[in-house]
């Protein structure tokens, strides 16, 4: 019986080629396959884009496998357990051949990424290596050239706003709204109107030739923006 090949999950980064690790680059330039998800037929995967330069210095280059499927973004849940069940058979094919597969994300794959879907559900069947990578608020941290979360201070990390908003708006130090893109306009009003001292920046396309830093909320909110708010109490 073949030996199977092992699953690993790569984080690209926020979207320089040059912040992609040391390590995740090794992988890339001698995986024989590499599993791309995107959002729609009609556009590129973002983390492919970002790795893409160094798939291209590969000498098999033009035998490289890129497998890119369909993950449309939406929210129900059955029909996102049943795009994570194909996918998860999909790879295992490849696996089950003895290649081993690179499934690539953006920023880091622990947070918020598809790939820990997929992850659990091959957990017990394959061998599974996760490579982390440079999360965007860590790199838009940097960008404004200012420190996160300092000595005690609490930072909380946010996809989506619903009713605990106010506790975490009372006991939060910083806060990172991540895809930023979603925010309404009450929400930005809710955590402008809080009383607390604070400082709101945005950053979008971070990393990327397009970044750009806005002070306050975004107003454009492409897709890649993430908005981190810190109190400053003292």
């Amino acid at each position: 019986m073949a030996k199977k090949g092992k699953l690993i999950g790569i984080g690209v980064g926020p979207g320089d080629t040059e912040l992609v690790t040391l390590k995740a680059a090794k992988v890339l330039k001698s995986v024989p396959v590499v599993f791309s998800p995107k959002s729609s037929k009609e556009k590129e995967s973002i983390a492919l884009s970002i790795v893409r330069p160094i798939l291209e210095e590969r000498k098999d280059y033009k035998r490289l496998m890129i497998v890119e499927p369909i993950f449309p973004m939406i929210e129900n849940k059955k029909e996102l357990e049943k795009i994570w069940t194909s996918a998860s058979e999909l790879i295992s094919q490849y696996l089950n051949t003895g290649r081993d597969v690179a499934f690539i994300t953006l920023g880091d794959p622990s947070i918020f990424s598809t790939y820990s879907y997929v992850q659990k559900k091959l957990i017990d069947k394959y061998e599974i290596e996760t490579i982390p990578g440079i999360t965007s608020f860590t790199a838009c941290a940097a960008a404004k050239n200012k420190a996160l979360v300092e000595q005690n201070d609490i930072l909380t990390i946010v996809p989506k706003i619903d009713d605990r908003l106010e506790e975490i708006l009372d006991y939060s130090d910083s806060i990172v709204l991540m895809k930023a893109s979603r925010n309404t306009s009450r929400l930005e009003s809710t955590i402008e109107d809080k009383k607390r001292p604070k400082e709101i920046y945005s950053v979008q396309n971070c990393t990327r030739e397009n970044e750009k830093i806005i002070e306050g909320f975004s107003n454009e909110k492409p897709y890649l923006t993430t908005t981190i708010i810190q109190f400053s109490d003292d």
